[in-house]
């Protein structure tokens, strides 16, 4: 991911600030300026004088309008994640086909990449939490991820004619995810590898397309897989 350095944030959001900025314009210019720089220096390396310097606010709105850095932090966090039950019904409906449940769900994984350089700077936040935990992304696994991954699994089970899964369900949905989550955070390798792939203007609906495709490849082959399995088992006790 391409940096963004911190003096031209500075200079950004001083010069757009109106002289006499309504509430909502400094609360909005503390949550850029804090994605901004808790992605690139982390919540510890971040100070509330730059937070404050950098939004071209007082100090003490930090505390109004967050009560503390750590809250400022929180809401920042949270704001690019969407709603689990909305996302859950692009693909958990079970009258969608499998393609069309498959493509639901890598459109609401994806979602986030399609926001541009916020995106991808909410992108680098969850990758720094992941190395600096807070504990903010033990909670979005738990409310987010974790009901993502079941409703996944209940689509899997739904069309491979599963009462319950078992853990090669569990393995192929973590696999389906690890295709999405890949872009997350290998964005940087696949801009070396391949840098075309990244450059299209609807490369991240490109990318939606294709994973869903081959995720459906992933299920026909698990179906062949568990359909020679009980050939074999049933030829063996013959």
């Amino acid at each position: 991911m391409t940096a963004i350095p911190v003096a031209s944030l500075a200079s950004t959001a001083t010069r757009h600030a109106p002289p006499r900025a309504d509430g909502e314009a400094s609360r909005q210019r503390l949550m850029q300026a804090g994605l901004q720089l808790f992605a690139q220096q982390g919540f510890a390396q971040t100070s509330i004088r730059e937070l404050a310097q950098v939004a071209g606010v007082n100090v003490a709105a930090i505390s109004y309008y967050f009560g503390d850095k750590a809250g400022l932090y929180r809401a920042v966090f949270f704001q690019s994640a969407g709603d689990p039950d909305d996302d859950m019904a692009r693909f958990a409906d079970p009258s969608l086909t499998l393609a069309d449940a498959l493509a639901g769900f890598f459109q609401a994984f994806l979602d986030p990449l399609c926001m541009g350089p916020e995106g991808y700077l909410s992108v680098k936040l969850r990758m720094r939490e992941m190395l600096e935990p807070t504990g903010l992304w033990a909670q979005e696994i738990r409310q987010e991820l974790l009901p993502m991954h079941q409703a996944l699994v209940g689509v899997l089970c739904r069309h491979l004619n599963m009462a319950q899964p078992d853990d090669d369900i569990h393995r192929l949905a973590i696999c389906m995810a690890a295709l999405a989550f890949h872009l997350y955070v290998g964005r940087d390798v696949t801009d070396v590898v391949a840098p075309q792939l990244n450059q299209q203007p609807d490369a991240v609906q490109q990318w939606g397309r294709f994973m869903s495709q081959q995720a459906e490849a992933m299920v026909a082959a698990e179906r062949d897989r568990r359909l020679a399995r009980a050939v074999h088992a049933g030829a063996v006790g013959a």
